[in-house]
């Protein structure tokens, strides 16, 4: 089942299941939040709720393309107020293609203390990412990226702001979850990401990964309900100010091409007790091999970002813009 947050023709939030071209809105409901709410407390299944509700609306259904030509899309899982949306993620956690990944063993082989400290990561997840049974496995890399302000749904803009020194896609699946009221988490679905990211600012020194991961992200269009397939193959394009493909590359996730499980993933995130406060929402990022920057790629705004995958239905589609930054001197009280 997919879901998607929109606003209707008068201005109104809703939630619909997406089929083909298809939305069904479900009654009762004007959010993603709304209806996880409802399922925790029911003890009911998402696409249970959802299906009755659609049945109860009938005859509101609605055209996506129409939704997205309006730029009426919402995306999958926000929180009214911005600050109780947590939005972070996970590095050095894909094995990419084959060639790939054969090359990133043949690296990660022999003498570690003579790695890099991003290949001594990746092997640590490589060996210990996807523990047996209910053990929790190596930790991941961490970063953080904002808060509820910096989600755009598809079709917004991603902003770079002009202190960057780069804005660059990372084509990525997010896991959406909801904090029940006794601190439980709960993974609502998943949804196709851009972790939009200052790379030539990381590339300076690593050490400036947190700097770079400061930025917007674009989350959506639609809501995966259930379980990640183990494998999930995607495209990464770069479209020029024409609508031409300046640059396309598929790319793969799915725990088989991941070096750490899900599970891992999400229990080295929520450990913690900041992240289990109940009513928060988070979208959290699980990774990439696949990025345009690699092949010394400099995307200019005015230039869009696509990421698909067909798992997920429609594409994320971000137009990258140039932002100026508000910064203001401190002053002394």
């Amino acid at each position: 089942m997919l879901l998607i947050q929109y606003l209707n023709d008068a201005g109104e939030r809703r939630v619909g299941i997406l089929d083909g071209d298809a939305v069904a809105p479900l009654a009762g409901y004007t959010s993603t939040l709304d209806l996880a709410r409802a399922a925790i407390a029911q003890g009911k299944g998402i696409a249970a709720l959802a299906d009755a509700a659609a049945k109860a609306d009938a005859a509101g259904k609605a055209s996506y393309e129409a939704i997205a030509r309006a730029g009426r899309l919402l995306a999958p899982l926000d929180h009214p107020d911005p600050a109780h949306c947590h939005v972070t993620g996970t590095g050095l956690t894909h094995l990419g293609s084959a060639d790939a990944r054969d090359a990133m063993h043949r690296k990660i082989e022999g003498d570690v203390e003579n790695l890099s400290d991003s290949m001594k990561m990746f092997r640590l997840g490589v060996e210990g990412g996807k523990p047996q049974g209910d053990k929790p496995g190596v930790q991941p890399e961490w970063f953080y990226k904002g808060d509820g302000d910096s989600v755009r749904a598809s079709g917004q803009a991603l902003e770079m702001p002009d202190f960057a020194l780069d804005g660059g896609e990372e084509p990525e699946i997010a896991g959406l979850y909801l904090i029940g009221a006794d601190g439980q988490p709960w993974r609502l679905g998943f949804a196709l990401g851009n972790e939009f990211s200052d790379h030539v600012t990381e590339r300076q020194n690593y050490l400036y990964l947190a700097h770079s991961k400061l930025r917007q992200c674009g989350v959506g269009p639609a809501l995966l309900v259930g379980e990640l397939p183990a494998h999930v193959e995607g495209v990464s394009r770069i479209r020029a100010k024409d609508g031409s493909v300046r640059w396309e590359k598929p790319f793969v996730s799915g725990e088989r091409n991941m070096s750490h499980s899900i599970a891992n993933l999400e229990y080295h995130h929520f450990k913690y007790g900041l992240f289990q406060r109940p009513g928060d929402v988070h979208i959290h990022f699980f990774g990439t091999a696949t990025l345009s920057f690699a092949d010394e790629v400099r995307v200019e705004p005015g230039e869009t970002f696509e990421i698909e995958a067909p798992a997920f239905g429609p594409a994320l589609r971000n137009p990258l813009a140039s932002a100026a930054s508000n910064f203001a001197r401190v002053k002394r009280l």
